[in-house]
């Protein structure tokens, strides 16, 4: 760089340092959180020899895959992670965009500041808490359901944590009350964002409000609900661990439709106590959503540039 531009470089750090300044502690905290911890990513190729430390364990090139690929619950887990994860995306953006069109509705401050308080609650609800809600629900003993809804219908109990046949329907429910408020908060600023002159004019010309909410609120917030669908297509191979652990209390006789890659992978881990089988799926998990979002952001973009992530 010649003497000019290093000046001129100067200049903008003096000019803007105020604003460096506030970007530090960011830029600080995603390099220790998400930049210096890929160093990690060798131990998913080395056979971990705690004496030796991770750089002198042995290579063991993708052996450490082969626990994922070759075990006989290999199909099962990834057609849980799919399919529960491919669901709650579907529906969670649908009951987001819903639910934030008729907060938009709300005139009232109070009363709009209130609702989306109760939404977003759930959210900041821990995983374990939420367990023992269900666990008050669904207990075989003093469960509600068992005591006083099933009763209604004269049905006898049910042994919710040893039918695997309802836990699709209660975990879907589970997530989607929980994470469906924080989805709803962002679509919502969204709409709010929108000029309410479009609305005013289509008004004028008769539209109905559906017609309103079809040709000019859905169109005009499609490049927020691209961007948050494509953030969730990249974490499509994870799953939350509290989800499908803490809730269905680790039962065994769920494990055929409540096994997900990240809970075998810990009960892996605690059985065997190998980290480098651990780092293996983390590693395949990343991956494959990276190469899920390009896929995802390049067929997005041959539809539609401006709504494409890059």
């Amino acid at each position: 760089m010649t003497r000019t531009g290093w000046q001129g470089t100067l200049k903008k750090l003096k000019r803007y340092r105020a604003l460096f300044l506030m970007v530090l502690p960011g830029m600080a905290y995603l390099i220790m959180n998400n930049y210096m911890p890929m160093f990690g990513v060798i131990i998913a190729f080395k056979d971990i020899n705690y004496a030796k430390g991770i750089l002198g364990s042995d290579w063991i090139g993708f052996k450490n895959f082969e626990y994922l690929f070759k075990t006989a619950d290999a199909f099962t887990i990834t057609r849980n992670t799919l399919l529960y994860n491919g669901s709650f995306i579907v529906i969670n953006t649908v009951a987001a965009i819903g639910i934030a069109i008729l907060l938009n509705e709300v005139k009232k401050k109070f009363a709009a500041r209130f609702y989306q308080s109760i939404i977003l609650l759930p959210f900041l609800i821990s995983m374990v808490i939420v367990g023992y809600l269900v666990l008050s629900m669904l207990s075989s003993e003093s469960g509600f359901i068992n005591k006083n809804v099933l009763p209604m219908f004269r049905m006898e109990p049910i042994s919710w944590y040893f039918e695997p046949k309802f836990w699709p329907y209660i975990l879907t429910l589970v997530q989607t009350w929980k994470y469906t408020g924080y989805l709803c908060v962002i679509f919502l600023a969204a709409i709010i964002g929108i000029d309410n002159e479009y609305y005013e004019a289509a008004t004028i010309d008769g539209a109905s409000k559906w017609r309103q909410i079809r040709n000019i609120t859905i169109p005009l917030i499609a490049p927020t609900i691209t961007i948050m669908t494509l953030l969730a297509i990249g974490r499509i191979f994870y799953s939350d661990f509290g989800l499908f652990y803490q809730v269905p209390l680790n039962s065994g006789p769920l494990q055929p439709t409540t096994d997900v890659i990240d809970t075998y992978v810990y009960r892996g881990l605690m059985t065997l106590g190998d980290i480098g089988m651990s780092s293996a799926a983390g590693l395949y998990q990343s991956l494959v959503g990276f190469i899920l979002v390009l896929l995802s952001n390049y067929v997005v973009s041959r539809r539609n540039r401006e709504n494409a992530l890059f």
